[in-house]
């Protein structure tokens, strides 16, 4: 398949992309730095300066690629996007990320609409913001918890965003959950986590 990953350097996209590769995809992958364009080729993807936010640059990279199907990783958490990670000020850090899954998600839907893509994949997010009725264990279909009222809303209001948007457009959206392990957490790490929970 013609794969197109929006967000190909972030934290996922950048472990994403090769997989796809090896998989026998032709992928293009998408960087909003050309300081990054290398580092696509080298994993073997297409690379593609985009701009998520800017609807003539997704729309115009998404017809270059002509894919068969779009998988949203665009997130603004890399120091580059959001500065330095304070979560003590979470609604401020996250601006990027929330403007990504809002206005990128429709950019990246208008897109697909305008170019006949019919296969849509987009990044959600299900940690600490579960809904709190019933068991321990949810399924897709139990609505998570806006944190209404709080700092954290604004986020929460974009993942339902998300969700909204890419199912109503008979997408679908994964959930992700905290990634930890080698590269996951030391990413974090460095991006300064450790001082904003210190």
């Amino acid at each position: 398949m013609r794969v197109f990953v929006a967000g190909g350097t972030g934290v996922l996209g950048r472990r994403l992309v090769p997989r796809l590769v090896d998989r026998g995809h032709q992928v293009t992958a998408t960087t909003t730095s050309a300081a990054k364009l290398d580092s696509v080729e080298r994993s073997g993807a297409e690379p593609i300066v985009m701009d998520g936010l800017d609807a003539v640059s997704v729309g115009e990279a998404v017809a270059a690629a002509r894919p068969d199907v779009i998988v949203h990783q665009m997130t603004g958490i890399s120091m580059a996007h959001a500065g330095k990670p304070d979560l003590k000020h979470f609604d401020r850090c996250s601006v990027p990320t929330v403007r990504l899954r809002t206005e990128g998600t429709d950019h990246l839907l208008a897109a697909a609409e305008a170019t006949g893509v019919t296969h849509f994949v987009a990044q959600g997010y299900a940690n600490w913001n579960g809904n709190r009725e019933g068991g321990w264990v949810k399924t897709a279909e139990v609505p998570l918890d806006l944190h209404e009222g709080t700092a954290a809303h604004p986020a929460m209001a974009a993942l339902r965003h998300v969700e909204d948007a890419v199912g109503g457009a008979g997408g679908a959206v994964m959930r992700y959950g905290a990634f930890y392990g080698p590269g996951a957490t030391d990413d974090q790490l460095g991006q300064g986590f450790k001082e904003g929970l210190a």
